[in-house]
């Protein structure tokens, strides 16, 4: 697959998994957060918590899941980043790391969307 195709289909997830937590009464209040560590795909506040969410996207699941894609190396990243965030908007109350993980299937229909809570612990 192409970079731009890669773009497309990530785009897409981030699009469903926006629309996933919206309705489970999530405020989305940022996307595609970026600073020299990473990129944050959305951060939400749910019940007065702020929530960073990597979003990870595939269509079908033969060469692995999505949530095997979620390496150490990778939240450490991510974990950077929301310290940055945290820090340059003084946010002082709780936080913690989500993963939403959208599979597609080979004909382009959603297969699942998968919310993983608090990743860091």
């Amino acid at each position: 697959m192409n970079n731009k195709h890669n773009l497309i289909l990530g785009n897409l997830g981030e699009s469903i998994a926006k629309d996933y937590l919206k309705k489970k009464g999530y405020k989305i209040i940022d996307q595609n957060y970026r600073t020299r560590y990473a990129e944050i795909d959305l951060i939400a506040i749910y019940r007065r918590v702020l929530i960073f969410i990597e979003v990870r996207t595939k269509i079908g699941e033969r060469f692995g899941s999505p949530e095997e894609t979620l390496s150490k190396k990778k939240i450490n990243k991510i974990t950077r980043n929301c310290l940055a965030y945290i820090h340059q908007n003084g946010w002082k109350k709780d936080y913690r790391i989500d993963a939403i993980c959208v599979v597609f299937e080979e004909n382009k229909g959603l297969e699942r969307v998968s919310h993983y809570k608090n990743i860091l612990f």
